[in-house]
């Protein structure tokens, strides 16, 4: 259920925390919505998975983390990212095919990482990043480290042999990984409703032997109080734990999808529980002014509208880049 905006902040959850945390979410929005507007003037090529509608997933999980933790991204990997501290000028200009962009803007919307902030990569393939994420979380273990791997994926990933390969293994290694399964309903254009014969998704992970949970996706406090309890079983020895936040997403699977089906009404049903509108309710009833949430959404519009700038002003790579990344040069190395 989603907290009620006349319930105190949680145990150790403060305003200026909370008002952070709404700022990323906004950032990720307006980021998403630039990039489908971008995508309507045919300046972003190949295809993209837009996270609008997601946001408290990804910022509240993220919200959990400590320095050194990591995660393993999704095809629709774009709130991940932002959540971690990643560079929107980079994001933006990596969209936009530039030499300024992430993967020198080779890389598009499905291959964005970011070592340096945790991100081990975004995956084109769905559930490629489960065996990645369970590889890292043996890497720790094996090392004795007390780091932690949250692995995000969609609820189509759950029925995919890569899905039941990594969390038999996590659990029998009891690996330190969180898997933060973002249930929006659909894999592609295929309701969960037909793709499960079960009520709910968190209900796999038993098979396994791994505890597991749900929660409101669309709350990002119940997000960051479940991500909290998993990530500190994991980091103690415990082992692996399993996730399934409950949200969805208001724009089709991908660019080319054309949406039919499912209702507008559905939409527009969803669209009452936003993420973004639940946690600004909550925050003025906790003593937030609104005057500092709209200059918080202005700030996050420039600096989505600067990222763009800055991509658009940004040289095309040069093709002969591409060699680079496929051949090695004679003494061995690549870029």
């Amino acid at each position: 259920m989603t907290r009620s905006a006349a319930q105190p902040l949680p145990q150790a959850s403060t305003l200026e925390e909370s008002l952070r945390w709404l700022r990323i979410m906004l950032t990720i929005r307006r980021f998403d919505e630039t990039i489908d507007e971008l995508f309507a003037q045919g300046k972003v090529h190949g295809t993209t998975h837009l996270y609008i509608g997601e946001e408290a997933v990804a910022t509240g999980v993220i919200a959990a983390l400590q320095p050194g933790d990591v995660v393993t991204s999704t095809h629709r990997g774009h709130g991940h990212n932002i959540a971690l501290g990643g560079d929107i000028n980079a994001m933006m200009a990596e969209l936009l095919g530039r030499e300024t962009g992430y993967c020198r803007g080779f890389g598009g919307s499905m291959h964005i990482a970011d070592q340096s902030l945790g991100n081990l990569g975004a995956n084109g393939i769905v559930a490629g990043g489960l065996p990645i994420a369970v590889g890292a979380a043996l890497g720790f273990q094996l090392q004795q480290q007390s780091q932690v791997v949250v692995a995000f994926s969609g609820d189509g990933a759950l029925n995919e042999g890569a899905f039941h390969e990594a969390a038999n293994l996590a659990a029998i290694w009891k690996l330190p990984v969180v898997f933060v399964v973002e249930n929006n309903q659909y894999g592609m254009s295929g309701s969960v409703k037909e793709m499960f014969a079960l009520g709910h998704l968190a209900e796999r992970a038993a098979g396994y032997g791994i505890p597991a949970t749900m929660v409101d996706g669309n709350d990002i406090f119940s997000v960051w109080e479940a991500a909290g309890q998993a990530i500190e079983t994991a980091r103690s020895g415990s082992g692996p734990s399993l996730i399934e936040a409950v949200t969805y997403r208001y724009k089709g699977h991908s660019k080319s999808d054309a949406n039919r089906y499912r209702s507008r009404e559905e939409i527009q049903q969803w669209r009452q529980r936003d993420p973004i509108d639940h946690l600004k309710e909550y925050l003025i009833a906790n003593g937030a002014d609104g005057s500092s949430l709209a200059q918080i959404q202005r700030e996050v519009a420039q600096a989505v509208a600067d990222a763009l700038q800055f991509a658009e002003s940004s040289p095309w790579p040069d093709p002969s880049m591409l060699e680079d990344a496929v051949y090695a040069k004679e003494d061995g190395t690549h870029v």
